[in-house]
C-alpha cells in the first residue's frame, strides 16, 4: 500500500464514539480512526468520567483521511447522515454533554468547509429541526482507553452494537456505498 504525501485530521463528535467509528473505519481514503474524548477541561480523562458529564469533554473520533481520495466536505456529509445533529447533547438514548454534535477542525480551512456543510444542510431543509452541532478548534484531546479502540469490530454481538452501532454502519453502507473501501 503506498501512502499518500499528505494527510489531513479532522476530529468529528457524533454521539457514542463507538458508533462513528465503526463507519469511519469503512470510508475510503480514512487511514486511521481513533476514539477519543475531546473539548473539555479536564486533562487526562477517563471514561467513567467524561461518562459524568462532568469534564466537559465529547465522545469524538480522530479521523486522519487522505484528501486526494475524500475531500472534508465528502467526510462531513457522511457525518451528517450518521448521527442526528439537530438533538442539543444527544444521540438516541444516549443523553449528556458528552454526546454532542462537534467538528472539531485543527485550521481555518476545515472551519469554512465545515460551517459550509452546515449552511448547505440548513438551506435543503433536510432537517425540521436546526443543526445544533458546535464547531470549535480542537482543544485538549486525549485518545480514549485501548477499549474502546475498534470496538465494534471486536465486539459485534455486544448489545449496543447489534441494536445500535449495527444500524447505522448498515444504513452508512446503503447510503454511500460508492465509499466504501474495497
Amino acid at each position: 500500500m503506498t501512502h499518500p504525501t499528505q494527510t489531513e485530521t479532522i476530529v468529528l463528535g457524533g454521539g457514542c464514539f463507538w458508533c462513528t467509528e465503526a463507519v469511519f473505519d469503512r470510508v475510503r481514503g480514512v487511514l486511521d480512526v481513533e476514539s477519543g474524548y475531546s473539548n473539555g477541561q479536564t486533562v487526562n480523562p477517563s471514561y467513567e468520567q467524561v461518562c459524568t458529564g462532568r469534564t466537559g469533554h465529547a465522545e469524538v473520533v480522530k479521523l486522519v483521511f487522505d484528501p486526494e481520495e475524500i475531500s472534508l466536505h465528502e467526510i462531513l456529509e457522511i457525518f451528517f447522515v450518521v448521527h442526528d445533529p439537530t438533538t442539543l447533547n444527544r444521540q438516541g438514548n444516549d443523553v449528556g454533554t458528552q454526546y454532542r454534535s462537534g467538528i472539531y477542525y485543527t485550521n481555518d480551512e476545515q472551519k469554512r468547509v465545515a460551517e459550509e456543510v452546515i449552511r448547505e444542510i440548513a438551506d435543503s431543509k433536510t432537517y425540521r429541526a436546526p443543526v445544533v452541532t458546535e464547531v470549535q478548534p480542537l482543544a485538549n484531546y486525549q485518545a480514549a482507553e485501548a477499549y474502546h479502540q475498534d470496538y465494534f469490530l471486536n465486539n459485534p454481538n455486544q448489545g449496543y452494537c447489534a441494536f445500535v452501532v449495527g444500524p447505522k454502519v448498515e444504513k452508512f453502507q446503503k447510503t454511500f456505498a460508492k465509499y466504501l473501501k474495497d
